[in-house]
């Protein structure tokens, strides 16, 4: 009796494990998610030499739109970004959604297009994976579509 007792608990603690192991994968299944951001504050931190060169930053704060729901923001966006080589930076940026965070990294290059990749999420997009791409759609103020493709 005492046997099967403890090869029950045991058999059990294998499959709590093995089910942790297997539901800690992407929650975030395919989807699309296509919205605007406004630009509402540019700082540019200069540490080098004087103008543009490696280790300078930009830290950018943007509000998030859904147009189609309502004209009210629904969220908002901020980047920090660090000039490498030339006008290249590498940047991370973090979006606050209604129902979750997206985190994005990656090489930009040009703010009138870029795609970065999406590392990760909280709430309903927990652990996301996929592509964030970018299009400038007016400079002054400057606006953009940000599309994601979450793949998981």
């Amino acid at each position: 009796m005492f046997r099967t007792i403890v090869a029950f608990v045991l058999g059990a603690l294998v499959a709590g494990a093995a089910w942790g192991t297997w539901n800690s994968s992407a929650a975030t299944g395919p989807a699309q998610i296509r919205i605007t951001n406004q630009q509402v504050d540019l700082t540019r931190v200069d540490v080098g030499p004087r103008g543009r060169s490696p280790g300078d930053m930009e830290i950018v704060h943007q509000l998030l739109y859904n147009r189609r729901i309502t004209s009210r923001s629904i969220g908002h966006a901020e980047f920090l970004c660090s000039y490498t080589v030339g006008i290249n930076r590498t940047c991370q940026g973090t979006f606050f959604l209604p129902k979750g965070k997206l985190f994005v990294g990656g090489i930009l290059r040009f703010r009138q297009l870029y795609q970065l990749a999406v590392l990760g999420g909280t709430g309903l997009f927990d652990n996301a994976r996929g592509t964030l791409t970018v299009t400038r759609i007016s400079s002054r103020p400057p606006r953009d579509i940000v599309l994601f493709r979450l793949v998981g």
